[in-house]
């Protein structure tokens, strides 16, 4: 099977590393949530699903979107996506009218920078590659 490679660098550094302060953010969550540290922790579940199911798969989704972008693979930036999508049923804008917000604020807004870091890459590459496509046109 023939990998498809981003041919101008090793990896994506910037969205490999967004990516890993995201998953370092959720397994502490998830964590929190198994050990029920004391407030806040995160609940066991969220409508419609369990909270630790739905965090495992993001996990899971997060290690592959890691493992894509170090290695400059195509289809990472999907993935990441993906995980940010994942991400933002913890740590979304709707975490500043939550109640725990003065306590979770820092894992709040470094998740928030996290996602941001992965849209705009998202953004730039996309805007790299119409450009790119465009200017070689007649």
């Amino acid at each position: 099977m023939h990998e498809q490679t981003n041919t101008n660098r090793a990896g994506d550094g910037y969205t490999a590393a967004a990516v890993a302060a995201l998953l370092a953010l959720t397994g502490a969550m998830l964590l929190a949530m198994f050990t029920r540290t004391e407030q806040p922790h995160p609940p066991l579940e969220v409508e419609p699903f369990a909270l630790g199911p739905f965090l495992a798969a993001s996990l899971a989704i997060g290690a592959a979107a890691y493992g894509l972008a170090v290695r400059g693979m195509r289809f990472a930036m999907a993935v990441a996506l993906l995980f940010a999508l994942t991400a933002l049923v913890s740590y979304g804008p709707q975490k500043y009218v939550d109640p725990a917000f003065p306590k979770i604020w820092p894992a709040v807004i470094v998740a928030q920078a996290a996602i941001a870091a992965i849209l705009g890459r998202a953004v730039y590459r996309a805007i790299r590659q119409i450009g790119s496509a465009g200017g070689s046109g007649a």
